[in-house]
């Protein structure tokens, strides 16, 4: 059986060895021979990575290097039975075309949890604190003390709204319970009010959360209904000054509605992690947002080495159990083309 792993290139830093890039494979290689299995690793999601498909039965992408896995594409992989994600999130395989392929998808469901929970917190107050152009002056040799303190807030007092509140919006919500803000959050299915009581948030329409928060944190998935889901006029809704942040699915925001609020100063600033295509192309918009206004960084919340052991757990556990023939665990299974 043929396993295909895609994911970044190693460092040209001697110390940025790290598991999940796609030479150590999350350390799986000697493991998968030993089952008498061929490991195929790269980097390349064109032309090569294409002409390793045809005879390949099981594929392990990573969400922050990810396969855009269509129907042209699924047709073309004939062999293909398995598609893995080494991390959370899915989206870049069209689950129809999948499932009528007879191809299972699957996730480590939970690997990163706390690890964008964390780094939700740290881009809300990179943004709120002013913390961007601060460390800017610092390293460029500057004091200019009143441009920084001009732009830098508490974060205590103010209303933060959280789009979702599955596993990762609900982390981040007990994080931010220290600060004494007070919470708004918007899902698809309303918490217990026990739940509610104990993660100090409380239930708001969208609209309602968009209007009254002073920083809003998209924690929900990429689906049907949340593509553009902050397009022109959600933005436009969101408070003056307003801060948002996005370690979600780059797509949920558009792209270029997203620069225009913030050129104009309607929005205060932006923070994420994810985008849209991932890599992102080097003349992306949002590498180059307006001076001061921004905390971007790549797709590396989810990717701590704790997390990264997370997900090697996950994928080894699925992979032996489809080397088996065995059901993988529920929960991990996103597509299921028996079902």
């Amino acid at each position: 059986m043929k396993v295909v792993y895609v994911s970044y290139p190693p460092s040209d830093t001697a110390d940025a060895d790290v598991p999940a890039s796609a030479d150590n494979a999350l350390g799986l290689r000697p493991w998968i021979e030993s089952q008498g299995h061929t490991l195929v690793t790269t980097s390349d999601t064109g032309d090569e990575l294409d002409r390793e498909l045809t005879d390949a039965e099981v594929l392990i992408t990573t969400p922050f290097w990810p396969v855009y896995l269509d129907e042209d594409r699924l047709k073309k992989a004939e062999n293909l039975r398995l598609v893995l994600t080494a991390g959370i999130g899915s989206d870049h395989t069209d689950p129809e075309a999948a499932k009528a392929r007879g191809v299972t998808v699957a996730e480590v469901t939970g690997s990163n949890v706390v690890s964008v929970a964390e780094h939700n917190v740290l881009q809300i107050l990179a943004l709120v604190r002013n913390f961007v152009p601060a460390h800017t002056e610092a390293r460029e040799g500057g004091w200019d003390v009143a441009k920084i303190a001009a732009h830098s807030h508490d974060l205590e007092g103010k209303t933060v709204g959280i789009v979702g509140l599955g596993a990762i919006g609900a982390r981040t919500a007990l994080r931010l319970r220290g600060f004494d803000v007070r919470m708004l959050y918007y899902a698809n299915h309303r918490r217990t009010a026990g739940e509610e009581a104990s993660l100090g948030v409380r239930y708001a329409r969208l609209d309602t959360l968009v209007a009254e928060s002073d920083v809003v944190c998209l924690a929900l998935p990429l689906m049907e209904g949340s593509q553009a889901l902050f397009g022109p006029e959600r933005l436009k809704a969101m408070k003056q000054g307003a801060w948002l942040v996005n370690t979600a699915r780059g797509a949920i925001v558009d792209r270029d509605a997203l620069v225009e609020a913030l050129e104009s100063g309607h929005l205060a600033g932006y923070a994420g992690d994810t985008w849209y295509p991932q890599p992102a192309p080097a003349d992306h918009p949002w590498r180059s947002l307006p001076e001061g206004s921004e905390a971007m960084t790549i797709h590396c919340s989810g990717m701590t080495l704790e997390a990264q052991d997370r997900i090697a757990e996950g994928v080894h556990e699925m992979l032996a159990a489809h080397f088996d023939g065995t059901p993988m665990p529920d929960d991990f299974v996103v597509v299921d083309p028996s079902a």
